[in-house]
């Protein structure tokens, strides 16, 4: 019994890390096609990706044009602006005959 405690205490515990971990990662990988101040270009494919270099990341290697790159991110709200939510208009039931 008391080992059942045990492991379901541990359970809810690493449940609870998981829920707390965070926004999602997510990486995108190719070659730099420019880099200007703070946003970096990379080829995907057939798409240019442009992402912002932030100061705090953390970059191994020599980062130039052309080298091949594999850029972990995540996604960030910047601003939200909420609407009003749209009334909808009454109906009328149909008349009966």
């Amino acid at each position: 019994m008391k080992r059942c405690v045990i492991l379901f205490s541990l359970f809810i515990l690493m449940s609870m890390m998981v829920f707390a971990a965070g926004p999602k990662t997510y990486q995108v990988t190719g070659p730099v096609l420019d880099i200007k101040g703070d946003v970096i270009t990379v080829q995907k494919g057939t798409e240019k990706w442009e992402i912002a270099l932030d100061k705090t990341a953390k970059v191994t290697g020599d980062l130039k044009v052309g080298s091949k790159v594999t850029i972990m991110y995540t996604m960030k709200a910047m601003s939200i602006e909420v609407k009003p939510a749209a009334t909808a208009k009454p109906t009328t039931p149909p008349k009966k005959n």
